[in-house]
């Protein structure tokens, strides 16, 4: 058995590729880090969406965000300098209701226009999800709206389990 000591590895060009406290705590470079990550959700009161109207999600409690790149007062994620690459987005919500109606939609939007959309029937408390992997570029900023058809005004619920928009930076891709 051989065992192997060190606190720094690095490559022939005396590049970090990875380090040790010496109390088992690595750092790896930032390109091998799925950052930059985030978090968010809305924990105040419920959103009100309008019948028929596409209105952007308001989140009010960022969860984790490791290179500040939400924007509470915006309600967009936006690629801070460095970070170009293929990201991985995740949008969830539901209507609280207790009514049936024909249509939810949920939507990712880059740069102003939908690039990720998930629509179906609205059923009890039924939540729904939207998903993407995609490239973005330093500054490409994203965000998230829902639209419903009831015929009247509806609540999006305030959920940290339903209602919250993630997403990181893929390594590797």
């Amino acid at each position: 058995m051989s065992i192997l000591k060190v606190n720094t590895i690095q490559d022939k060009g005396g590049n970090t590729l990875l380090s040790s406290d010496g109390a088992g705590t690595l750092t790896l470079p930032s390109d091998l880090k799925m950052t930059p990550a985030f978090k968010v959700n809305h924990t105040s009161g419920d959103q009100q969406i309008t019948n028929a109207v596409m209105t952007k999600i308001d989140y009010d409690n960022i969860v984790f965000d490791t290179d500040s790149a939400f924007n509470l007062s915006t309600d967009r994620f936006t690629v801070p300098s460095g970070s170009a690459g293929k990201y991985y987005l995740n949008a969830s919500g539901s209507f609280n209701t207790e009514s049936d109606f024909d249509r939810v939609v949920l939507q990712i939007w880059k740069n102003g226009s939908a690039v990720s959309e998930h629509r179906q029937r609205n059923f009890y408390y039924e939540h729904i999800k939207t998903s993407i992997i995609m490239d973005l570029a330093v500054g490409d900023y994203i965000e998230v709206y829902a639209l419903q058809s009831s015929g009247g005004t509806v609540a999006y619920r305030n959920s940290t389990v339903d209602n919250y928009f993630e997403g990181f930076k893929l390594i590797g891709a």
